[in-house]
């Protein structure tokens, strides 16, 4: 770097001045580039942490006004409680992602300006090629805008259990492009947005455990309802399970008939969490009612799970845990 320094007249102590026209023609194009780059990284880091910091907000706003100092807690709150908080958090994700491309995006146009390329003609012809690949692109253009859609519609957040066509289980990830999808074998699916057609989600409002036992054709139907209807109203008015069962259990009566055996239903409506522990603490009473009664159940076949069974029982497929609230005493909470 070259230095001129310009005395005034002879006298070694006059003042000097420095030459900034010839230090920026030298060092202001990767100065410009340096300072955008550390302003998109700096406007990255500020909008995630505003994002992030808002996403807490609410999550934590919710678990305090539910009194509890887990998200997992949250299930045994208002189901509505429980749907903010995922979606807050599909939300939160899907935002960054967008907040990262653009933010990339802006930055590599503006440093391609400070290193003299011609914006315009690079925008034309990147539109002649996006023209060019508008017929491939257009799957990726599906995915993101569907994508988008599932979340803005509430369709299935992080932590519900669903079916979407090509993969059935726990949602682990919302993504612009990609939602994965962890079924009840612990396989990760990675399913396109754009491929998802319809949405089946287990995880809003309530759901229902329907029950069809199989018993001896010479068996006391009435006799038989009746204990299953008692067995399932007992398990009702238990408080570990009270709050799991929304209404009083219902015997639909006989679903089937066989030549050695009748098949009887019986429904119970339950909280979407908890459909798999109130289905089998339900059959193991049943169990033990129709052992009570001497009737002898018909032999199974195998059973292989598929599609929602048990989904919401994959280990590491629950929604993150959240640090804990900060405890408040009984007397000053609102």
């Amino acid at each position: 770097m070259t230095l001129l320094l310009l005395a005034a007249g002879t006298d070694p102590a006059a003042p000097v001045s420095f030459d900034w026209d010839a230090f920026w023609k030298m060092w202001g194009i990767p100065i410009r580039i340096a300072g955008i780059i550390i302003v998109a990284v700096l406007l990255r880091v500020a909008l995630h942490f505003t994002i992030r910091r808002i996403v807490d907000q609410v999550v934590n706003g919710i678990k305090r006004k539910q009194n509890v100092d887990d998200t997992q807690a949250l299930m045994a709150s208002p189901l509505q409680a429980v749907r903010v908080v995922q979606r807050t958090r599909t939300l939160g994700s899907v935002l960054n992602n967008v907040v990262t491309v653009l933010i990339a995006g802006i930055a590599l146009v503006l440093v391609l300006g400070e290193l003299n390329f011609d914006i315009v003609a690079i925008v034309g012809a990147a539109s002649v090629v996006g023209a060019g690949l508008a017929f491939g692109a257009q799957n990726i253009v599906k995915d993101l805008l569907n994508g988008v859609f599932m979340v803005a519609e509430d369709q299935l957040g992080v932590g519900d259990v669903v079916d979407v066509g090509p993969a059935a289980g726990v949602v682990e990830a919302v993504g612009i492009r990609v939602t994965q999808i962890r079924d009840v074998n612990g396989v990760l699916w990675f399913v396109r947005n754009g491929e998802i057609l319809r949405v089946g989600n287990m995880s809003q409002g309530w759901t229902r455990v329907v029950i069809d036992l199989a018993v001896p054709y010479s068996a006391d139907v009435d006799q038989v309802q009746d204990a299953m209807l008692e067995t399932a109203t007992e398990l009702a008015a238990v408080p570990r399970w009270k709050r799991a069962i929304l209404e009083t259990p219902e015997v639909w009566g006989i679903q089937s008939i066989a030549e050695e055996h009748v098949v009887i239903r019986i429904v119970v409506k339950t909280r979407s969490s908890d459909r798999d522990t109130v289905d089998r603490e339900l059959r193991a009473r049943l169990k033990k009612t129709t052992d009570a009664l001497d009737i002898v159940l018909p032999s199974l076949t195998s059973v292989v799970l598929t599609g929602f069974d048990s989904a919401s029982s994959v280990q590491g497929a629950r929604p993150p845990r959240t640090s804990p609230t900060p405890h408040i005493p009984k007397g000053k909470r609102k």
